[in-house]
C-alpha cells in the first residue's frame, strides 16, 4: 500500500499531552488544571449567552475580548493578540519572528517539551541550553547562544522555576537585537509577569493563558501582548491558517473572566497556600522538592524512581505526570489540587512508602 504522509507526517514526534483516561474516576493532579471552579462571572456569561448568534461567524477582531484584556493587563487593544489556547499563539511564533534559514530558536532543554515539536514542525533550526545543575536557567548563557530568537517559560515547566521580574527586564534588554518570547502560562501563581516591559521593549512577546490562573482550560484560549509591530507577525501567520480561531461563546466567557480580578486573586491564593503545603508534606515523606512558582511541583524521592512512584500512585487512583526524558526520568510533576486531593495524594503515597 502507498504511504500517503508527508515525510513531516511520518518522521515528526509530536507532543505528548497528559493522559485523560476514561477507565476509572482518578484523583486527577497530572495537567496543571486549576482545582477551583471559573468566575461567577464567566460561568454567568456562558449562561446568559444569545446561542442562537452561532449561526454567525465569530467576531474577527475579537474588539471585546481584546479590550477586556488590555484593561486587565494596562496595555491598548493593539497590543493584544488572542487565540486558540497559548500552544496556538507559541506556534505562530515560530513561523512569525523565525526563519527556516536563519540562526533559529534558543530554549532550555527541560522546559515546556512543545517548543522543540514546534521548531521541528516549521522547520526552524534549535538552539537547547542545558539548565543548570540545580535546573535553574542561567539567562547569561541564554543570551550568548547564537539565535533569532530565544524562548523562556517563566515559571519553567516542568520544574516550576521562576525567574524574578528584574533579571527578566535585564535579559530582555541585553537581547535587545531578537525577539523574546517569555511564555507565563504559570504567572498567575507567581506573580512577577512582564508584560508591563511591552511598553518599553519592542522586542518582547509575552504570552498568557486563560487555561491555568482562570480556571478554563475547557475553553482553549490565550493571548499575547507585545507591540503592534510584533502583533500584525503574529495576525498574518494566523490568517493563513486560521482567522476565526476564538469562537463566541469562549469570547464572551473569557472577557468576563478576566475582569473579576477580585475572585481569581482569592482561589489562586488558595493555590499557592496549598502548593506550600503540599511541598512541606513531601518532603517529610522523603521528596526533594523544587522551589515552585507554579500551580504544580516537580519532586522526587530518595529511594524510589519516578516510574515507581507514578505507577504506585496510579494503581491507588492518583494520576500525576511521570517524564521518561534525560534528566528528569526520576521526577514526577504533581498538578496542587484542592486541599481535598492533595490530601488524597499524600494518603496514597504514605501507604505505598510504608
Amino acid at each position: 500500500m502507498k504511504n500517503f504522509l508527508s515525510k513531516t507526517a511520518r518522521e515528526i514526534a509530536p507532543y505528548t499531552a497528559g493522559e485523560q483516561p476514561a477507565d476509572r474516576q482518578y484523583v486527577k493532579l497530572n495537567t496543571n488544571e486549576n482545582p477551583y471552579p471559573p468566575s461567577p462571572e464567566a460561568l454567568k456569561a456562558y449562561r446568559d449567552y444569545d446561542f442562537s448568534s452561532l449561526k454567525l461567524y465569530p467576531p474577527l477582531e475579537m474588539r471585546a475580548l481584546r479590550e477586556a484584556i488590555a484593561a486587565a493587563e494596562g496595555v491598548g487593544a493593539e497590543n493584544v493578540f488572542c487565540g486558540n489556547g497559548s500552544d496556538e499563539i507559541l506556534a505562530l511564533c515560530f513561523p512569525a519572528f523565525f526563519d527556516a534559514d536563519g540562526e533559529g530558536a534558543a530554549f532550555a532543554d527541560v522546559t515546556y517539551s512543545f517548543y522543540p515539536v514546534f521548531a521541528e514542525f516549521f522547520k526552524i533550526p534549535k538552539k537547547i541550553l542545558p539548565l543548570e545543575e540545580d535546573f535553574s536557567l542561567d539567562l547569561k548563557k541564554l543570551t550568548q547562544t547564537p539565535a533569532q530568537g530565544v524562548i523562556v517559560a517563566n515559571p519553567n515547566a516542568p520544574t516550576g522555576i521562576g525567574i524574578p521580574l528584574g533579571e527578566i527586564e535585564a535579559f530582555v534588554q541585553e537581547n535587545s537585537g531578537r525577539v523574546v518570547i517569555l511564555d507565563e502560562a504559570y504567572m498567575p501563581f507567581f506573580d512577577q509577569s512582564a508584560v508591563p516591559l511591552t511598553k518599553k521593549y519592542d522586542n518582547l512577546v509575552v504570552v498568557k493563558t486563560f487555561s491555568k490562573g482562570y480556571s478554563l482550560a475547557g475553553m482553549r484560549c490565550g493571548y499575547a501582548v507585545a507591540d503592534p509591530a510584533l502583533i500584525s507577525g503574529l495576525e498574518r501567520c494566523r490568517d493563513c491558517f486560521n482567522s476565526y480561531p476564538v469562537d463566541r461563546v469562549c469570547q464572551a466567557v473569557c472577557a468576563a473572566a478576566i475582569g473579576d480580578k477580585a475572585y481569581y486573586d482569592r482561589v489562586n491564593a488558595l493555590v499557592i497556600s496549598e502548593r506550600e503545603r503540599l511541598s512541606r508534606a513531601l518532603a517529610s515523606l522523603g521528596f526533594t522538592v523544587l522551589p515552585s512558582k507554579a500551580n504544580f511541583v516537580f519532586a522526587k524521592h530518595a529511594a524510589l524512581s519516578g516510574r515507581e512512584v507514578y505507577e504506585a500512585l496510579r494503581a491507588r487512583g492518583v494520576l500525576v505526570r511521570h517524564f521518561q526524558k534525560p534528566r528528569i526520568s526520576e521526577y514526577c510533576r504533581i498538578t496542587v489540587g484542592s486541599r481535598e486531593e492533595n490530601d488524597a495524594l499524600l494518603r496514597a503515597l504514605g501507604e505505598f512508602i510504608q
